[in-house]
């Protein structure tokens, strides 16, 4: 069964305008990071004041204007134990691990229903997951560098793949053949980064805050997929975590893929699942049969970040890694949604 955990409450206090930004930051979808597992692992745990900061956050909106929200944190228990860790294996450097296990979907019949439909493409080259009838969650690097917007941020869109083509159904100019999606493009209103991303790029804090909220200006109809507290690798439903995404390596096509955890910090994952850039920002989501229920649940618990290099013993090593949604994670971003915390009690 899901376990339901009590969430925090994270509650604006003041927002701030802030200069407009200069999209001057170049699109980077394969990061390095110097802090891997075992710097993760010796990190200290942040105090309430420090979740203050790090969760505060920048909107940034369609016409360039941004501002900065702080927030408070309350109802929050910390925990004293520092980051956890489970077993660990080594591996090559490479995204593919030995046979390529990733699924290209063509068949329209799965494309466009759930859960592969609430995939989307954005236009600076990452992949995200429809959250709420006009919410977008994605990774923050596909959109901020740490110290600057992207160009592409600018005049940021998201591609929902589209269902039917107009007419009686042959195929008409601009649709693509052999079931590769075209793409509905919709501008998006405005973005949520959280403060802990830019502090963690320069302040040696790794990829804990890489995941961002996107506001679309206009909803859709769709369905999308309900966000979940990230379990421990131990308490995880059906062992296996799934995202779906659009990898630069097969452009154009929509491409799934499966696999298990292999380790884990208090805010990342670590995992062996094949995947390329323009996977980044996909939601990773668990599934599980309720009981008594013949339909699946699936929740989204962390974002794929990406393709990491990191220094281990001195040694060049490298990972896929994705942040986990955790009960601070959760309220922010249900907080993003829904303008209050009232909807986002229970994770």
């Amino acid at each position: 069964t899901w376990h339901l955990k009590k969430i925090p409450q994270i509650v604006g206090e003041r927002t701030f305008s802030l200069d407009s930004p200069k999209f001057e930051a170049k699109t980077k979808l394969e990061l390095n990071s110097v802090c891997g597992i075992e710097c993760q692992r010796r990190l200290p745990v942040p105090s309430l004041s420090d979740l203050k900061d790090l969760l505060s956050y920048e909107t940034i909106f369609e016409n360039g204007t941004r501002t900065l929200t702080e927030v408070n944190v309350l109802g929050l228990v910390l925990d004293p134990a520092g980051n956890t860790t489970t077993r660990r294996s080594l591996r090559k450097k490479r995204q593919i691990y030995g046979t390529d296990s990733r699924f290209s979907i063509y068949d329209k019949r799965f494309m466009t229903n759930f859960p592969f439909n609430t995939a989307v493409k954005i236009s600076t080259g990452c992949s995200g997951i429809l959250i709420s009838p006009k919410h977008v969650l994605t990774a923050a690097h596909c959109l901020h560098d740490g110290k600057d917007y992207v160009k592409g941020s600018k005049r940021l869109r998201v591609g929902l793949m589209k269902t039917k083509s107009r007419g009686d159904g042959r195929r008409r100019k601009g649709t693509k053949r052999n079931g590769m999606p075209s793409f509905q493009w919709t501008r998006v209103k405005s973005t949520h980064i959280p403060k802990g991303w830019f502090k963690g790029v320069s302040g040696d804090i790794a990829l804990d805050y890489d995941y961002a909220v996107l506001e679309l200006k206009r909803p859709h109809k769709r369905k999308y997929m309900e966000l979940g507290i990230s379990p421990t690798i131990k308490m995880m439903p059906g062992s296996m975590i799934h995202f779906s995404g659009f990898d630069n390596d097969r452009s154009g096509q929509l491409v799934y893929r499966f696999c298990s955890i292999s380790d884990e910090s208090n805010d990342l994952f670590y995992q062996y699942c094949d995947a390329e850039p323009g996977s980044t920002g996909s939601g990773i989501y668990l599934r599980l049969k309720e009981p008594n229920k013949k339909k699946w649940k699936r929740k989204i618990i962390a974002v794929y970040s990406g393709h990491q290099w990191v220094d281990v013993n001195g040694e060049q090593q490298d990972y896929n890694v994705a942040v986990r949604i955790t009960p601070l994670k959760y309220a922010q971003i249900c907080f993003w949604i829904h303008g209050n915390d009232e909807n986002c009690m229970q994770g």
